[in-house]
């Protein structure tokens, strides 16, 4: 069976008929051949005839019906078997007579309904011709029992190659299904990490500030804060778009900008903890070591750990004394974010924890180890290890 890939994309644009066409000449030609007449099937013993006009309609019903074997089968075999019929009971054993055949396995590949009718209808047409044959010629009972045990051999192939592919379609749909599940997962969680940190930081900006109207310098603090963080979130959300539907935004200005900065830094850790600081959270930021030239997905899953840590601070520890430590090595990131139990849990909506099953799937994907819980004194500490293998 040759694979798809190896045929050409204009040959496999061209109707199915004319795609077969090739194997009916292949058998029709050689069948006129003189050297190869009487070189075909022989069964029943019967002597040979001479070529004459009836050899070339037997000749016919055997080779042509194979160009459309994949489009109607049933007929493709039906006018084979009676032009097989008219070979044999003539005694003309033309080399067409393989094209029984061919029929066979393709009726045996391509049919999908009323495959046991086929059958039943093909070994009661072959009865009659095995008993006039038999009766015609010289041989004995067994030889038709070993022709027609040939054909349903050719039968079986024909459903294991049906059957070989069905499963391989199968297989395509699965793992097509799979593709998509993981890609909707994959835009969940980028959508996530966008949306529920930007979002939380403003809810916890717009809090604060209605408790400062009586101090206008820190309200318009506030404010510009609050506006600046859904600004960064657009922004977050543009490069999201930019990633879902790479050909957004590609005429407009600035778009080369956008596509760069589709995966965030680890030097944006920094502004990350700032935007934090701006909402009320009380954080500690240290990075140790230089960030490697390319970690390949590393960089962004580092920078997701620490923006769900954060977000999840200013949920459910506001105010909480945290701490981001972020450390890089040669072959590896390792982040850790604790908060402090001290806080008080904000008035954002609670989460569905899949920020954090997010995280571990990310972290899991590049081969790393993660984990999140509370420690004694009810601190709350999320660590990653994240390996950058793309260095080597």
């Amino acid at each position: 069976m040759i694979s798809s890939r190896l045929v050409p994309q204009p040959w496999r644009r061209l109707d199915v008929v004319v795609r077969d066409l090739p194997l009916a000449l292949l058998l029709l030609v050689p069948s006129f051949v003189p050297a190869f007449h009487s070189h075909g099937t022989q069964l029943g013993g019967l002597p040979t005839r001479p070529f004459e006009a009836l050899t070339v309609v037997a000749i016919c019903l055997q080779c042509l019906p194979l160009a459309v074997r994949r489009r109607w089968p049933v007929t493709c075999l039906a006018v084979a078997f009676a032009g097989f019929a008219l070979d044999q009971l003539l005694g003309y054993h033309t080399l067409a007579g393989t094209g029984l055949s061919f029929a066979l396995l393709s009726a045996a590949a391509r049919l999908e309904r009323h495959r046991r009718a086929t059958v039943l209808v093909f070994s009661m047409a072959y009865v009659p011709l095995a008993l006039a044959l038999f009766r015609l010629g010289t041989e004995g009972l067994e030889e038709f029992v070993a022709f027609y045990l040939a054909c349903a051999l050719v039968w079986g192939m024909g459903t294991w190659w049906r059957s070989t592919r069905k499963a391989e379609a199968e297989r395509r749909l699965r793992v097509a299904e799979e593709t998509r599940t993981a890609e909707r997962a994959r835009i969940a969680r980028e959508l996530h990490d966008v949306v529920t940190h930007h979002v939380t930081a403003m809810v916890v900006q717009a809090e604060a500030a209605r408790y400062l109207t009586a101090a206008p310098d820190r309200l318009d603090q506030a404010l510009t804060a609050t506006t600046d963080t859904g600004r960064r979130a657009l922004t977050d959300l543009r490069h999201l778009l930019d990633l879902l539907n790479p050909d957004h935004g590609a005429d407009t200005e600035g778009s080369a900008d956008r596509a760069g900065a589709r995966t965030p830094p680890v030097g944006r850790l920094l502004t990350l903890v700032e935007q934090t600081r701006r909402a009320g959270q009380p954080v500690e930021f240290c990075e140790e070591g230089t960030p490697a030239e390319s970690t390949g997905s590393a960089d962004l899953v580092a920078y997701r750990v620490v923006q769900e840590a954060l977000t999840n601070a200013l949920k459910h520890a506001r105010g909480g004394r945290t701490s981001v430590r972020v450390r890089h090595g040669a072959r590896e990131i390792v982040v850790e974010v604790g908060t402090d139990g001290s806080g008080v849990r904000g008035g954002s909506p609670g989460g569905s924890g899949r920020g954090l099953a997010g995280l571990r799937e990310r972290v899991d994907v590049l081969g790393g180890d993660f984990s999140a819980g509370r420690q004694r004194g009810g601190r709350f500490v999320v660590r990653a290890r994240i390996p950058a293998r793309s260095l080597s």
